[in-house]
């Protein structure tokens, strides 16, 4: 067999990798805090006999651009945005600590403070509220509320703003992780804007001419395909006319 079609196939599934996660990326440009992905290849050297002339495209792990997207102020006092490095803690599915940069809170019928429907975490797990008539956030993620009705304003709880030295994984759910699963430490250089959201960093110009280029990419690998079996056909034919 023409060794050729492993360097084609290996470039066609390369190419519905890109896509999918271009067009993930597109889906989410509206996105709060989303954080775009992209795919990664290297070239690996076909093994066997003959000529070491023939290589394929090799897929490794998505990997997450974790730059901040731009700010963006929304004049809602449950909006939040973080300084850079910052993440806000909450729990997953499956009761274990995850990090978004997504600040669009909510507090649900029961009081707890969530973000995109799971727990924000503070210094003392899950941000349970009583019922209040005005909020503020501030500055180091400390919620202060006013009563029904009007009162003295007080402290009710903090928000856990975390950091990191190393890189953060994305799982299936959008959430970032160590690659350890260990939780972060709290860093009280990280500061809060409330009124304010953090949106998507993808661009979406360049993830649409991103894709124009993988569907040419694709169709380059079909070509190839077809004259590998064109080689193969024409080599097989010769053989058999020798034979």
């Amino acid at each position: 067999m023409e060794k050729l079609i492993y360097t084609a196939v290996s470039g066609a599934e390369l190419n519905n990798t890109a896509l999918r996660v271009a067009a993930n990326n597109l889906a989410n440009v509206s996105t709060a805090g989303f954080k775009a992905d992209m795919e990664q290849a290297q070239s690996m050297m076909v093994q066997g006999g003959g000529f070491r002339t023939r290589y394929l495209a090799q897929l490794t792990p998505v990997t997450t651009d974790l730059s901040a997207g731009p700010v963006m102020d929304t004049g809602r006092n449950l909006d939040i945005a973080l300084s850079e490095g910052g993440y806000l803690e909450v729990m997953d599915d499956n009761g274990n600590p995850a990090y978004t940069r997504a600040g669009n809170l909510l507090v649900d019928a029961d009081g707890f403070v969530t973000v995109n429907g799971r727990r924000l975490q503070g210094d003392g797990g899950d941000v349970q509220l009583p019922e209040f008539g005005e909020i503020e956030i501030g500055s180091d993620g400390i919620i202060n509320l006013t009563p029904i009705g009007g009162g003295v304003i007080a402290e009710d709880a903090r928000i856990k703003l975390a950091s990191t030295d190393g890189n953060l994984v994305k799982g299936p759910d959008g959430l970032l992780r160590s690659p350890d699963l260990q939780q972060l430490e709290a860093d009280e250089t990280i500061k809060v804007r409330t009124g304010a959201l953090e949106g998507s960093n993808v661009n979406a110009v360049a993830e649409m001419i991103k894709t124009m280029n993988i569907s040419r990419q694709f169709e380059m690998n079909v070509k190839m395909m077809k004259s590998a079996d064109e080689l193969a056909t024409s080599g097989n034919k010769l053989i058999s006319e020798r034979g």
